[in-house]
């Protein structure tokens, strides 16, 4: 089940929402920012954007500053390790997490 991280309202009202989602088993790390049929995903390892398309030019600069608040980081990194426990964000690959 895809895991909804909280924003602000702000963002929320304007129809944005950021989510761990379900089925990444083999994607690196992230966290995946939307806005109606768009998706953006932000790898949390490098805390870069993965696609070219669309472009992170259409997400609000407080919004990927909220993101990557301390605290809030913290957790979505959290949630993706409980989630995915074999693909730690703080593991390099999978292959080192399974020795």
């Amino acid at each position: 089940m895809a895991i909804n991280i909280q924003i602000s309202a702000k963002f929320k009202k304007q129809g944005w929402k950021v989510k761990i989602r379900d089925k990444e088993r083999s994607e690196d790390p992230h966290v995946t920012i939307i806005k109606g049929v768009k998706a953006w995903r932000l790898n949390l390892r490098t805390k870069e954007f993965m696609d070219t398309s669309p472009p992170e030019k259409e997400v609000p600069e407080k919004l990927k500053k909220e993101i990557a608040e301390a605290k809030k980081l913290k957790r979505i990194i959290e949630e993706w390790d409980k989630m995915y426990p074999w693909n730690k964000v703080d593991s390099q690959n999978k292959e080192e997490e399974n020795g």
